[in-house]
């Protein structure tokens, strides 16, 4: 008679982190991103130090940082939350897996969603909309920007699952939080 294995346990849960780290959630470290944003890429479940980008209906400045090595990074888009273009669609998402990015979060909208949802990527956006961007490179990379109202700056942590989106100022995961100076250089 075969053994049954135990299925395996997620490494993100942000249910748990939220219980485990209560304290750092009072202080402001840990911050949850309202949940006004859509699953789209077919990882429901992602994580990675952050890098932003800043940018208003125009996605150069996404394509020219989704061209980077991702080193396993979540890509946060600041878009305003405009629901008149989309900043991310099946290109670009498949320009992010072969770059070796684990998820991009956009607050603003999504095309090509049958791409995206094909592609090993976590992706969460507010809506879908088939409008291209504008391409013109306004925008900034690598700032602090705010997300619904959450401040969210580059080398933090995102942690996403079903459950909701949390950042933090330090990795939650494997147990424990890691002071900044302990994380491995990207």
């Amino acid at each position: 008679m075969p053994i049954a294995s135990k299925p395996a346990v997620a490494p993100v849960n942000t249910c748990d982190f939220c219980d485990q780290h209560a304290d750092a959630i009072a202080r402001g470290e840990v911050r949850a991103l309202p949940p006004v944003f859509r699953h789209f890429g077919r990882q429901s479940l992602f994580f990675g130090q952050v890098a932003t980008v800043q940018c208003f209906e125009d996605n150069a400045l996404v394509r020219a940082t989704l061209e980077q090595a991702g080193l396993a990074r979540v890509l946060v888009v600041d878009g305003g939350a405009s629901l008149r273009h989309a900043l991310l669609g099946g290109r670009l998402a498949e320009l992010a897996v072969r770059n070796g990015w684990a998820g991009v979060v956009i607050d603003g909208c999504v095309r090509d969603v049958h791409e995206i949802q094909a592609c090993p990527l976590g992706v969460r956006a507010l809506a879908s909309m088939p409008v291209p961007p504008r391409k013109l490179g306004a925008g900034q990379r690598d700032v602090p920007v705010r997300i619904q109202g959450v401040p969210v700056r580059p080398g933090e942590w995102l942690y996403a699952d079903a459950d909701g989106i949390l950042v933090s100022a330090h990795a939650l995961h494997h147990g424990t939080a890691v002071p900044d100076e302990e994380l491995p250089a990207p």
